[in-house]
């Protein structure tokens, strides 16, 4: 039995990445850190900001990267030996979280504070292109 996808139709060429994108991100199932997303509207256009809690975590502990399409933030505790638990409650746990993003968008800037970290990004408003294709006639 053959499957069929939203972007198996003969009138949708080129959308086979986008595809492979939506596999990978419904793979991931973690759902650690917890996360918000929010739409900041204002003077400077539209704008999103990610916010991530991650409690514990100290700014040296935490990566934000972004290559190709692809917002990556990474969390990693290091145990302090000198320390010693009678219980331990709160694992130090590592994580990695990836949010795909559209062509165009860019990441206005990070910050931390009181356990959230906030990441903004900016989604400009996309250029609206129309071109006529002339035809060639051959004889």
């Amino acid at each position: 039995m053959t499957r069929m996808t939203p972007f198996s139709s003969p009138l949708l060429l080129g959308f086979d990445t986008i595809e492979k994108t939506l596999e990978r991100v419904a793979k991931n199932g973690d759902g650690y850190p917890p996360y918000n997303i929010e739409r900041l509207r204002g003077d400077t256009g539209d704008r999103l900001r990610i916010t991530l809690a991650v409690a514990g975590f100290c700014e040296d502990d935490l990566e934000v990267m972004v290559e190709d399409n692809e917002l990556t933030v990474r969390g990693r505790q290091t145990d302090d030996a000198e320390r010693e638990f009678l219980h331990r409650g709160i694992a130090a746990r590592q994580f990695q979280r990836v949010f795909v993003l559209a062509d165009g968008m860019k990441v206005a800037g990070a910050e931390l504070k009181n356990g959230l970290l906030a990441i903004d990004l900016d989604r400009p408003e996309p250029e609206r292109l129309v071109r006529k294709i002339n035809i060639s006639v051959k004889d």
